[in-house]
C-alpha cells in the first residue's frame, strides 16, 4: 500500500501509470523512470516495474522557501507582499529563502542534456513547476510562459523529438 501518497486517488494514479508504462513501454527494455527524490515521486513510481528508476535532485519541487507547507490562501492572509509579488511576476518572484521559476530552469539544465542523450524513452515523475519547465523547453514555448503552462493532475504528456518538430499527445488517466 501506497500510504504516503496521501490519498487513495494517489494511489490508484500510481497504479493506473504503472498499468499504462508497463503496456505502452512493454518492448522498450531499455527505458527508464526518473524521477525527484521526494517520497510522493518515488512512491508513484513504486508500482512500475521491468524498468531502471533513477532519482534526480533537480527534479525536485520548486523550493518555497519559508512559505513551505502554505497554501496560496495561507499566504495571501498571512504574507500579504510576497503573495502580491508572486503575482506579479510568478517567473522571476523568488520565494524568501527559497526559489523562483528561473532558479528551477537553471538547475534542470544537466537533466536537459541527459534527456536529449537518451535515445529509449524515458517517464519522468516529477512536480508541477519542474515539469511546466521541462515541457516549455522541448515545446519551445517562451519563457514568460512557463509558470502559466497547464499540467493537468494525473494525465501523462508524451513529448516525442522528430525531424518535423515536437509531437503531443495527453493522455488523462483519472477525472
Amino acid at each position: 500500500m501506497l500510504t504516503a501518497l496521501n490519498s487513495d486517488a494517489g494511489e490508484l494514479y500510481a497504479k493506473k501509470l504503472a498499468n499504462f508504462v508497463e503496456k505502452r513501454l512493454k518492448n522498450e527494455r531499455a527505458a527508464s523512470i526518473w524521477t525527484s527524490t521526494l517520497q510522493r515521486t518515488i512512491l508513484t513510481a513504486s508500482p512500475i516495474h521491468g524498468f531502471p528508476k533513477i532519482q534526480w535532485r533537480a527534479l525536485d519541487e520548486i523550493n518555497a522557501g519559508v512559505c513551505d507547507g502554505m497554501t496560496y490562501e495561507e499566504i495571501r492572509k498571512n504574507m500579504p507582499e510576497e503573495y502580491e509579488s508572486r503575482k506579479k511576476d510568478k517567473l522571476r518572484y523568488r520565494y524568501p529563502r527559497g526559489e523562483s521559476y528561473l532558479d528551477v530552469i537553471q538547475r534542470l539544465e544537466p537533466v536537459i542534456i541527459e534527456l536529449e542523450r537518451q535515445r529509449a524513452p524515458v517517464v519522468v515523475i516529477s512536480h508541477q513547476a519542474v515539469l511546466r519547465a521541462l515541457y516549455s523547453y522541448f515545446a519551445d514555448r517562451p519563457l514568460k510562459e512557463i509558470p502559466h503552462i497547464e499540467v493537468p493532475l494525473h494525465t501523462i504528456i508524451e513529448i516525442q523529438m522528430g525531424v518535423t518538430g515536437v509531437q503531443e499527445k495527453r493522455y488523462k488517466l483519472m477525472d
